[in-house]
């Protein structure tokens, strides 16, 4: 089935680029020139993915990213007009965003980028088909097959990328993934050499998941190779 792709951009020109870019690699594309109109789209058209602009009048791009979250569980690329800092990363980050890529942004990368949010947001049925996966220690609770994290009792919001790197090192648990074995699997191939993005992702999860972010006790840092979920002995 061909997948629908929803463009947000105020600038006529980028919308009619990524419009042919898109449709000419086989895909379904709808565009709005806001952030207001964009949410409308995604109740009535049911996109597959959004690529969204940031620098956007009235709501900007974040303040949309966080409403389409609300929303819905698909994958949001956004569009910035400079260089992606960890600021903007950590910011979209919250706001609930997958991707980052800066403009111009080349075709095949484009296109590439797009490959792999859609594939990875079939991720949920390749986690319902492994073994069940619990793990709970009264502090922290993760049920991998139910997509539910609990700390101190209390059910905690992730961001679907987010739950699936915590998913991944629970599997795992006790042992060691490179930063290449975690973008692989939980970005994919193209992203290969985004270090920084374990790092700030493992950063955000610890500020959720740990007493203490300083001296964390679940997600262990391997300097020079990657990170481990270590298990609680209770």
């Amino acid at each position: 089935m061909t997948k629908k792709i929803l463009v947000v951009d105020d600038e006529p020109a980028q919308l009619r680029l990524a419009e042919q870019v898109l449709k000419s690699n086989g895909y379904q594309v709808i565009v709005a020139s806001s952030g207001q109109v964009s949410l409308r789209m995604i109740v009535d058209q049911k996109p597959d993915l959004v690529l969204l602009d940031v620098m956007m009048p009235g709501i900007d791009g974040w303040q949309t990213c966080s409403c389409i979250r609300e929303l819905t569980d698909i994958p949001i690329i956004m569009l910035t007009g400079k260089r992606t800092g960890e600021d903007d990363i950590v910011r979209g980050l919250e706001c609930g965003a997958d991707e980052y890529l800066t403009k111009p942004v080349g075709n095949r990368e484009l296109l590439a980028r797009v490959r792999s949010a859609l594939r990875r947001a079939e991720q949920p049925s390749y986690l319902e088909k492994k073994k069940k996966t619990v793990y709970s220690d009264g502090y922290l609770v993760v049920d991998v097959e139910e997509r539910k994290v609990e700390v101190n009792g209390a059910r905690l919001k992730l961001t679907p990328r987010e739950f699936r790197l915590l998913a991944l090192l629970v599997e795992n648990a006790n042992r060691v993934l490179s930063h290449q074995q975690l973008l692989e699997n939980v970005w994919g191939w193209e992203y290969i050499d985004d270090v920084d993005y374990v790092r700030i992702y493992i950063s955000h999860l610890r500020q959720k998941i740990e007493h203490d972010t300083s001296r964390p006790k679940y997600i262990l840092t391997e300097p020079g190779v990657g990170y481990s979920f270590h298990k609680i002995e209770q």
